[in-house]
């Protein structure tokens, strides 16, 4: 095991006169036995980002560390690292034993002996020990992908790299192999970076998430951190599902200023905030609070939809004037107790408000943080 540590990491793809630059400026942290997520949409570098670690692209500019030692230009055999590549990357003509102990035969000097040892208590480990005979046509796809993993964890890698391993697998199987791979990370304490777009995984797998956004690191820190103090809009609506409610508007005297409501600011909330300045508001869905009477404070919209989760409910809501798709989100649990058509009052706590710059999208102010839970029912 050992610390992997990115300083201004740079990638960028010439042709002739032209080039493109996929990774720019990647700096992060990932100290011995954690387990970063690299999020983010499809296009954002982290695959990139990944290569470059594993030695399968080479650094335009920065560098890259492996504990004390700048990895660069080690050739990627000669790294230490294991990688699960989304398609498995199994050999389809070799028995699952045979595609477990190839890496180790290749690679390292132990004995037939010690392989055969080494895969079949890993084999074990991954619950496999069944399927070592079989060849990987005659597996499904949840048990190809943990001949995958088994395949890297053999070699006893400093570094596990996985690119969105997950993503091949119905919605019920990701889900179990999630908390597989977490329980799996916790036993084997290795180092390990993990590559998706599914901001769900990222939320519920990583100690921290990596956000990127058109190959620039947007924000590193753990998933409530990114939650609820996103650095700014990007992060904001890319991390959370349903995505963060945003309204344009300004500064004018005490208020938050928009085509469909005035909001009172506090002097804390404004504070630093010159007038005139443009403001982007947000608040995440299940802060919302949903009231049946209209009271001071409180802002008269229609519902448009409700959609029944079972455990919540999503309920779209305009304001009067905006145009079709300007729809903003709440959502609530329990059995719901409104319905498309009907007016209600909406309710936005100042402590749970965003305020982000009109112009360069960063954050001005984030919520109060708290991590007991906010989602409310329809108030009285």
């Amino acid at each position: 095991m050992a610390r992997l540590a990115l300083d201004d990491v740079t990638k960028e793809y010439r042709d002739g006169e032209m080039s493109v630059v996929a990774v720019e400026d990647v700096s992060v942290d990932v100290p011995d036995g954690d387990f970063l997520v690299l999020v983010g949409p499809s296009g954002c570098g982290k695959s990139t980002t990944l290569r470059m670690i594993a030695g399968l692209e080479e650094v335009t500019d920065g560098e890259i560390r492996l504990g004390e030692r700048s990895i660069n230009d080690v050739p990627a055999q000669e790294r230490d690292i294991a990688m699960v590549f989304q398609s498995y990357a199994l050999y389809p003509h070799k028995t699952v034993r045979a595609n477990m102990s190839f890496g180790l035969e290749e690679s390292t000097d132990l004995s037939d002996a010690a392989i055969a040892e080494t895969v079949e208590e890993t084999a074990a480990m991954m619950g496999i020990e069944d399927l070592l005979d079989r060849k990987p046509g005659e597996l499904s796809g949840g048990q190809q992908q943990r001949v995958a993993l088994g395949r890297a964890i053999v070699r006893d890698p400093d570094v596990f790299l996985l690119d969105e391993p997950l993503s091949n697998l119905d919605a019920k199987l990701r889900a179990e192999m999630r908390s597989e791979l977490q329980h799996l990370q916790e036993q084997l304490d290795v180092t390990s970076v993990y590559v998706t777009h599914d901001q769900t995984e990222a939320m519920t797998m990583g100690d921290r998430i990596a956000v990127l956004h058109e190959g620039r690191l947007q924000q590193v820190g753990t998933p409530l951190e990114c939650y609820h103090e996103p650095n700014n809009l990007f992060v904001a609506g890319f991390i959370g599902e349903p995505s963060m409610n945003v309204f344009d508007g300004r500064l004018e005297e005490n208020a938050a200023v928009t085509d469909s409501f005035e909001y009172p600011l506090s002097a804390d909330s404004r504070r630093d905030i010159e007038a005139g300045t443009d403001l982007l508001l947000g608040i995440r869905p299940e802060d919302v609070r949903l009231a049946e009477e209209l009271l001071p404070g409180r802002f008269e919209a229609e519902v448009v939809i409700v959609e029944p989760m079972g455990n919540e409910n999503i309920i779209h809501l305009r304001f009067d004037g905006a145009t079709d798709g300007e729809e903003f989100l709440a959502t609530t649990e329990g059995i719901p107790s409104v319905d498309a058509g009907d007016r209600i009052g909406v309710e936005f706590p100042e402590a749970a408000i965003h305020l982000f710059d009109g112009d360069s999208g960063v954050a001005i102010k984030n919520r109060t943080v708290s991590f007991s839970g906010t989602a409310d029912e329809v108030l009285p």
